[in-house]
């Protein structure tokens, strides 16, 4: 099988190929694929970053070569279905079990619950799936059901959030955005829209969550280090919820009325937010900036129209890049152990021209 060289690690055709409406940035060769990027979110693309450093393969994992279309794949879904990001997620990943022709796929979904998500991936263990896709609750407390999935050579691959585990150990790969990156990336954003001077809140995402710790140190330090004129004046959990981000902004702006940005960890807590902005009588996207993380329709359009400022693309269609990995790796090549996306960004120079790729 041919394979395509990105620093030490391996991507094969199938790989590159397989993932349609992804772009592979590792995938160079000197035939008809070629690294060409999209520009956009339509047709679950993912732009992929370049897939290098340490490398996992069914040898290294110590598994068995398995047809991806004959096997039964189940999918661990962390949390309730009742935001974009997981609708988006949950469908790229049903939709292209069914484009490629897998004989059975099984999803759960852990209503946000950790021993729920235990119990649901042993369950799909005891159904006996063959391969698991995992989005985890959080970084730490599935070592249970990782070690159930290991003490049978089970490949588990995890998206978008990071384990505090051991890839091609505990699991064989991470499939998801640079977190920090995100962080810093949106800081970019508020400085420039700020044009560098503001007193900002930042609603956090759920405690004990990768997610939120990189999203978090992103943001502080590209503040430090770029924008000496911003004061950060509290931090405040809104656990990635739209009705907590509210009810937290609202608190802060009454005790904090000087605010003049937000910045959320997510896009439901900032839509909570602008909700709140609007409550206290004061006009989001100008009084109150607002910036966040995701990309989704919701928020984006409210970029087109001025009440907000500017959103972070966190892709979530992982399922083109999910399974052309896993048949990469069940075919027995190597993959790349982090295998991290590029993802856009929208702003008022943009959102319109953007928004239906949203999600």
């Amino acid at each position: 099988m041919k394979t395509y060289r990105k620093g030490r690690a391996l991507l094969s055709a199938a790989a590159c190929v397989a993932a349609v409406g992804l772009v592979l940035t590792g995938c160079t060769n000197t035939g008809t694929t070629s690294s060409a990027s999209t520009g956009s979110a339509t047709d679950a693309a993912q732009t992929a970053a370049a897939v290098s450093g340490p490398t996992c393969s069914l040898a290294d994992y110590k598994g068995d070569k398995i047809d991806l279309t004959q096997a039964i794949v189940g999918f661990s879904q962390s949390e309730k279905e009742d935001n974009p990001f997981r609708i988006a997620e949950t469908q790229s990943i049903t939709d292209e079990a069914a484009k490629i022709g897998v004989k059975k796929f099984i999803k759960t979904n852990a209503q946000s619950t950790l021993s729920k998500q235990i119990s649901d991936i042993n369950d799909l263990i005891s159904q006996g799936a063959q391969v698991l896709i995992v989005a985890p609750l959080n970084s730490d407390g599935l070592e249970p059901a990782l070690k159930a999935a290991r003490d049978k050579n089970i490949p588990v691959i995890t998206i978008d959030r990071k384990l505090n585990a051991t890839a091609c150990s505990d699991y064989v790969s991470f499939l998801g955005s640079n977190f920090v990156q995100q962080g810093q990336r949106a800081a970019d954003q508020l400085i420039a829209g700020t044009k560098g001077t503001a007193k900002v809140a930042v609603l956090l995402g759920s405690s004990g969550n990768g997610v939120t710790t990189d999203r978090t140190s992103g943001f502080v330090d590209e503040i430090k280090a770029k924008g000496p004129g911003i004061t950060i004046v509290a931090q405040q959990t809104g656990d990635f919820a739209r009705d907590k981000g509210q009810s937290v902004t609202e608190q802060l702006l009454q005790s904090n009325p000087d605010i003049t940005a937000i910045y959320a960890e997510n896009d439901e807590m900032g839509l909570g937010a602008q909700a709140a902005i609007i409550a206290a009588g004061k006009t989001p996207g100008k009084d109150i900036q607002i910036y966040s993380i995701d990309g989704t329709k919701n928020a984006v359009s409210q970029i087109v129209t001025g009440a907000y400022n500017g959103v972070i693309e966190s892709n979530p269609r992982f399922g083109p890049l999910a399974f052309a990995t896993l048949k990469s790796f069940l075919a027995g090549d190597a993959v790349g152990q982090d295998i991290v996306i590029q993802d856009s960004q929208y702003d008022s120079s943009n959102a319109a021209a953007k928004v239906d790729s949203a999600f």
